[in-house]
This record gives C-alpha cells, sequence and structure tokens, in this order.
C-alpha cells in the first residue's frame, strides 16, 4: 500500500457518508471487503517497479518555481493544465490567467499542440473531449473524430487493403476544428481569434524541436523526404531538423490566422478547404469539398460508469476507451477473496484482465452504423465480469485462443493528450490524433496542414492482420462511418465532485496505460507524480506476451518492472519481453481533503453552488518529458 495511505484513509475515502448508522455499517462492511480485494489485487503493483533517477531534479512535493520551470508537477489552487508539452501547457495556463473558461485553454492548447508536434495531432485530425460543468454538473462528450470520406466504400480497399494504412487514401475527414469551436461555442468566455495567436506565432516564427520529437523525425525520415511538403518544413534544404533546430510552417501560420478570423466555414466551406482538398486530389486523394461540408460534430452526454466508489465519466462509441476500463474494473472488483495481500497475484490478474477486455471490445463500432447496445452492456455488467473472472485462474495464463477473440485486435497509434480544471473546478479531458506518426505522411503544400490517416482503423474484408484473425466486420469502413478508437479521455468524481481528470497517448496501450495511473492513485493513494512514473505492463493478446517497461526517460530517469514480479509472471507461462515504450499519461487532480479558499466561507473550500475547490495537482507524463502548468492568484 502506498505510504501513507492507511487501509482506514482509503476506507473512508471510498464510503459515502450515510445518515443511518446501520446503513453506515452495511456500506462500511461492503466498502471494506471490496478494498480488501482490491488492496490484494493491487499491493503488488505499487511495488512492482523501481524508479532510479539520472539527474538532480525536483522533489514531487516541492513547490513550483515562479518562472515556469516546473518539473513533471504543479500545484495550485486555482487552475492547472497538463499536456506532453510544456510550452502548450503554459499557452493553456495563460489562457485561464486571462479569465479563460477550461474550453477556452483547451481550444489554445489544442492548437498549439498541433504546431509543436505534428507528429501526433493537429487540425488536419480529430478527437474526442469529456467536459463537465461545475455550475451545472452536465458531462458532455464531444466528438469529432474523424469521418470516411464519402467516396471511401470497402470497394476501395479489399483490392489494395493497404492503401488505407498511409498516403492519400487514408486520410479521414478532419473533425478538430469543427469540434473545438462546438464547445468554445456553448462554453466559451473569451474571443475566437484570441486563442490561436500563440500557435500562429509559433508556427510563423519557429519552435525548437524537441528531442522527443526530432526521434520521430528521425525514426520518419524517408517518409518525410518522399513528400514535398513535410520535408519543406521538416527537412529544409534536403537535411532533417533535429534537436535544438527552429522548425517553421509558414503556411500553417497563415491558415490558423483565416480560420481565427473567419472561423470553421474558412476550413470546412471556404478557401482552407478548397486549397486542402485541391493539394489531396492532386495527389490521388478522395477527400472533397461535400465530405468538408457534411462533416458534424456528435455532442451528447458522457457515459457514466461507477467503480471503486469512484464515478468514472469518459467518451461513448466509437471510443473503446470507456467500457473498456468499466469491464476491466469490473472484473478485479469481482473476485471477493484472495489468498494473501501480500502476494505478486495481483498483477496476474490485471494482465488476464486485459486480454479478456481486448477480446471482446472488438466486437465494438460506430454506434451509428452497427447495433453493439448488447456488447456494450455486456462489457459494463458485473455479472459479464464475474463470468470473466472465473475464467481466470491464479496459476496459470492460457494460449491466446482462450481468450475468444474473434476479430483482429484494433492497433490505433499516436496521439496526445491534455487535461484541464480552472478556476471554477470545469474540468475537461481531450485526446486528438492525426494517427500514426504524421499521420498519412502528407502534409497540404497550400495549407501546411499535416492530414491524418485515421481510415487505416478500420477494417477491411481479407486484409491481412499482424494476429491472423479476420478484420472486425462492425468496424468495416463505410462512407460517413467513424473508426473505433483506444482514445480514453476520463473525469474521475467522488461524491459528485472532481477528483481528477486522466488520459494517454499510444494506441493500443492507452487502456492499460489509462487503467493503471487510475488504479495507483485513486485506489492505491500514489502521490500523482508516482502514480503516472511508475512502471506499467501492456498486453495485445496476440501475439501472447507480457510487455513490460523497462524503459530510461528523455530527462535521465529509468524504469523497470523488477525481477521478482517478472518472475512470478512467468512461473504462471507468461512470455515477458521489456520496452522501452507504452502510454503517455496526463493526470490532474482534486485534493477533497486540502480545501483552499474558493469565494465562499473562508478556507472552507465550498462555494454557494455547492462546488468544492481544493488543492489541484497537474502531472505531465515524463515518458515523453512533458510540463504541466498553473494559473496561481496574484500575491498582492
Amino acid at each position: 500500500m502506498a505510504p501513507g495511505a492507511s487501509q482506514e484513509s482509503l476506507l473512508r475515502r471510498a464510503t459515502p457518508e450515510k445518515t443511518s448508522t446501520k446503513a453506515v455499517a452495511k456500506k462500511v462492511f461492503a466498502a471494506a471487503a471490496t478494498l480488501t480485494v482490491i488492496a490484494a489485487v493491487l499491493l503488488c503493483y505499487y511495488n512492482l517497479g523501481k524508479l532510479s533517477t539520472g539527474r538532480l531534479r525536483n522533489d514531487i512535493e516541492a513547490k513550483p518555481l515562479e518562472n515556469g520551470e516546473q518539473g513533471e508537477v504543479v500545484e495550485s489552487e486555482v487552475g492547472v493544465v497538463a499536456t506532453d508539452d510544456k510550452r502548450c501547457s503554459e499557452v493553456g495556463a495563460s489562457v485561464l490567467k486571462n479569465g479563460g473558461h477550461a474550453v477556452d485553454s483547451a481550444v489554445a492548447t489544442t492548437f498549439c499542440l498541433g504546431v509543436v508536434n505534428p507528429m501526433a495531432s493537429g487540425i488536419g485530425g480529430g478527437g474526442f473531449m469529456v467536459f463537465r460543468s461545475a455550475r451545472t454538473g452536465q458531462a458532455q462528450a464531444y466528438n469529432f473524430r474523424e469521418t470516411a470520406p464519402l467516396a471511401a466504400t470497402l470497394n476501395t480497399y479489399v483490392d489494395n487493403p493497404k492503401a488505407k494504412l498511409i498516403g492519400p487514401l487514408s486520410i479521414g475527414v478532419p473533425g478538430e476544428i469543427a469540434g473545438l469551436y462546438q464547445a468554445w461555442l456553448q462554453h466559451g468566455r473569451l474571443p475566437w481569434k484570441s486563442l490561436f495567436q500563440s500557435s500562429i506565432k509559433l508556427a510563423r516564427h519557429g519552435f525548437e524541436i524537441t528531442s522527443y520529437l526530432s526521434a520521430i523525425i528521425k525514426k520518419a525520415g524517408k517518409l518525410i523526404m518522399l513528400d514535398p511538403g513535410l520535408r519543406e518544413v521538416l527537412a529544409p534544404g534536403g537535411k532533417l531538423l533535429q534537436t535544438g533546430d527552429i522548425c517553421y510552417n509558414p503556411k500553417l501560420a497563415d491558415t490558423l490566422e483565416v480560420i481565427s478570423e473567419q472561423g470553421p466555414q474558412a476550413f470546412y466551406n471556404g478557401t482552407i478547404g478548397e486549397r486542402l482538398v485541391r493539394d489531396v486530389q492532386e495527389v490521388g486523394g478522395i477527400l472533397t469539398m461535400e465530405d468538408l461540408r457534411q462533416y458534424t460534430v456528435g455532442v451528447g452526454d458522457a457515459m457514466a460508469v461507477n467503480n471503486m466508489g469512484f464515478t468514472i465519466l469518459g467518451m461513448p462509441l466509437p471510443s473503446s476507451g470507456t467500457v473498456g476500463l468499466g469491464l476491466i474494473l469490473n472484473i478485479l472488483e469481482s473476485f471477493g477473496t484472495v489468498d494473501s495481500a501480500k502476494s505478486l497475484l495481483s498483477l496476474h490478474r490485471l494482465l488476464e484482465s486485459i486480454k479478456h477486455m481486448l477480446a471482446v471490445r472488438m466486437n465494438l463500432g460506430d454506434p451509428n452504423f452497427v447495433d453493439v447496445r448488447k456488447v456494450v452492456s455486456d462489457m459494463l455488467s458485473m455479472s459479464y465480469a464475474e463470468q470473466i473472472m472465473q475464467k481466470i485462474l491464479d496459476n496459470t495464463t492460457f494460449p491466446a485462443a482462450y481468450y475468444l477473440a474473434e476479430w483482429s485486435q484494433l492497433r490505433d497509434h499516436g496521439t496526445s493528450h491534455l487535461c484541464i480544471v480552472d478556476a471554477d473546478r470545469n474540468v475537461l479531458s481531450l485526446t486528438t490524433t492525426i494517427n500514426s506518426h504524421f499521420g498519412a505522411a502528407i502534409l497540404s503544400p497550400a495549407t501546411g496542414i499535416v492530414l491524418n490517416n485515421e481510415l487505416d482503423d478500420f477494417s477491411v474484408p481479407g486484409e491481412p492482420t499482424l494476429d491472423k484473425l479476420p478484420p472486425a466486420p462492425s468496424n468495416y469502413i463505410q462512407p460517413n462511418k467513424r473508426p473505433l478508437s483506444s482514445m480514453s479521455p476520463i473525469i474521475v468524481l467522488k461524491d459528485n465532485q472532481v477528483a481528477g481528470a486522466i488520459g494517454a497517448s499510444g494506441g493500443l496501450y492507452i487502456i492499460p496505460a489509462v487503467t493503471q495511473v487510475f488504479l495507483s492513485h485513486f485506489v492505491l493513494g500514489m502521490d500523482p507524480l508516482a502514480a503516472v512514473q511508475h512502471p506499467r505492463v501492456y498486453h495485445k493478446l496476440i501475439p501472447n506476451v507480457v510487455l513490460y517497461e523497462n524503459w530510461t526517460f528523455i530527462n535521465g530517469d529509468h524504469i523497470e518492472v523488477l525481477e521478482d514480479a517478472r518472475l512470478f509472471l512467468e512461473q504462471r507461462g507468461h512470455v515477458l519481453k521489456g520496452q522501452a515504450d507504452g502510454g503517455i499519461c496526463q493526470l490532474v487532480v482534486q485534493n477533497l481533503d486540502k480545501a483552499v479558499n474558493s469565494g465562499g466561507k473562508p478556507g472552507e473550500g465550498w462555494t454557494n453552488d455547492g462546488v468544492f475547490h481544493g488543492m489541484l495537482t497537474a502531472v505531465s507524463d515524463p515518458r515523453k518529458d512533458g510540463r504541466p502548468a498553473a494559473e496561481y492568484r496574484s500575491k498582492l
């Protein structure tokens, strides 16, 4: 168990207050039983890895430096932003400081990420956002995932399935601008144009290439050199940019300038869209102006699941993240009793739960095109989880066929994630992507936009698959359909108050990464930075191999799953492989035990609207050398 997180303190956090003594006793008994199981199932997870530091660094409880040179963690009474790039976190925090809403901050931050991390996201892609209003308590899901163009049918790819993997035929209809604008219309406070200025400046006047981006540029060097647009921006003069070089994308700056002044119509029914479509069609793409004009953002209620004393708000389909996380947590809760709280059994059970989840989730797809209500109901059902739990044996794992996977696993890529909480305690969790590194490997020369290759996330009959399973029919490509996704932006509530927000990038690694960070902090009680840093395990179902982190970060820190844990898994038949790869998580936490002056009664932390204001902590994942930022109250 985490230092300072006693069984009693965990029980207090997980048990809602009741007025009846008998009800309290009953609830405490149930909560104690659940927490005993969870502590046993997860205790070893807390001790399964080690962290060694290769440099002098801030202590995780140190106060943030006022000059903005924070480490991977910041604290604030007011507002916080966690992204995978320091510059964009600071852009988001500056919006909050200027009186902006969390959504204003998200718009500016997301555009910034698209400029400085063009390998992962941008206005040529799309994503998901979960938002909860502090004033109303309403939780909304914004679906601005890319859609298949009208001309993208199964016949387009059956004879050439590789065409949806990369290149002009892999491009989906971008949704990022439309999604951010829709959220801003409903919640924004600052002028739309003002939210672009930092990104325009970075694109026009240049930004420094980070070590992480440099490594991706080097890895994708051949693709970059093959595309005139990418080559002009990332390899000027025929030489790939490296760490410390300055990158310029003036065409993207011009594009952002026009959209800031004219709004989304410039992209979806105006000059920017026309230039983009012309560039795509000239290289053999099927994107049309009609595709852009028909694009719509899906806005609805967030999906809510209740696990381990918390309410988790997430995206409905075509994101498989919320239901995937819910199924894993339900399975872990289903065990009931364990032999020993000191065993390494927890890691085995977690991995088996992940494998069962991966098998069933491939029956999912875009609910506007396939009926997946039964699958969703099962994945969120405790009785279904109990059935799976009975298939998990503590002394062995099984061949891949045991998990009854019918369809090939979705292997999406890339992405970028951000979490924001503002001074009013509006909170959001947003994941955005262009899929693979540099998406379709096409940069529109006329607009500076890197195009996504999101059509690769669809299935096509007869296509070769890495796991030798048939492609999933529920995820077959159709015009206007959105592909299944692993993206998992979530908001966590405790007693109807914001406890935190989590999300990750990393494709297939996203759901396991978000699950493990949630368990580490909210269940085991690890401090936020330790929860994000902690070594993780992953599985792809096929090949039947446990992938464990053995990784030296950019900052010099090294994490590794310990030998005792690896030996324990091997004794149960798991095949293990270490890797310097995994999900990149951002985490924001509100301390519900540490009130701050919220403008209500001094020090009590409550507003007249019944919103609790606790100390906020934001963590960016050191695996990508990200940095969070914060808004601070004036000392005057």
